[in-house]
């Protein structure tokens, strides 16, 4: 698939088929994912893979918004965590995996949808309570010293949404010096 069409046919993708994701299939999405570039070379990002839909189903109780189609069904989830120790731009670095994570499920035939953990409270109305990564902590075996950015879901998807709504891209850019078309 040429790279254009490719991050075209990204979409996040909510409702998945319950078809199993097979394990070489998961091995390639995740070597793709951890070929990203990260900040000094740190490697600071480490992935978790839940597998089992029951546990993620539980994961979907992390936050009370966002997260609960993880209950429906998703054939498999990568928690995207960071090590702080290693690097300062450790959200940053996890965040590049994440998305290098979200391409090659499209290239792999797969759909995903990112889950974002990292400063959400647990319930949307109690901003200083719970936090939806000690929730998750509390589920999963995390790394020690991993904080988790995001969650991924993945499988293949019970049908893909149309193309992007077309937008203005001149509203997104600022062109200086001799960019300009």
């Amino acid at each position: 698939m040429e790279f254009k069409e490719l991050i075209q046919r990204r979409r996040s993708v909510r409702r998945f088929s319950t078809r199993p994701v097979a394990a070489d299939v998961v091995d390639r999405l995740l070597h793709a994912a951890l070929t990203a570039p990260s900040a000094r070379n740190s490697r600071s990002t480490r992935l978790l893979v839940v597998d089992d839909p029951a546990l993620v189903a539980r994961m979907a109780a992390m936050r009370d918004y966002g997260s609960a189609f993880l209950a429906e069904g998703v054939p498999l989830a990568v928690v995207v965590a960071g090590e702080p120790a290693l690097s300062d731009l450790w959200r940053e670095n996890a965040a590049i995996v994440a998305t290098m994570l979200q391409l090659a499920c499209v290239d792999e035939g797969l759909a995903s949808c990112w889950v974002h953990v990292h400063g959400r409270p647990s319930r949307r109305g109690e901003p200083d309570g719970a936090m939806a990564a000690d929730l998750l902590r509390g589920l999963l075996p995390l790394p020690e010293g991993c904080e988790p950015l995001c969650v991924v879901a993945v499988g293949y998807p019970e049908r893909m949404p149309g193309p992007l709504p077309p937008f203005d891209p001149e509203t997104k850019i600022v062109r200086l010096g001799a960019s300009r078309p």
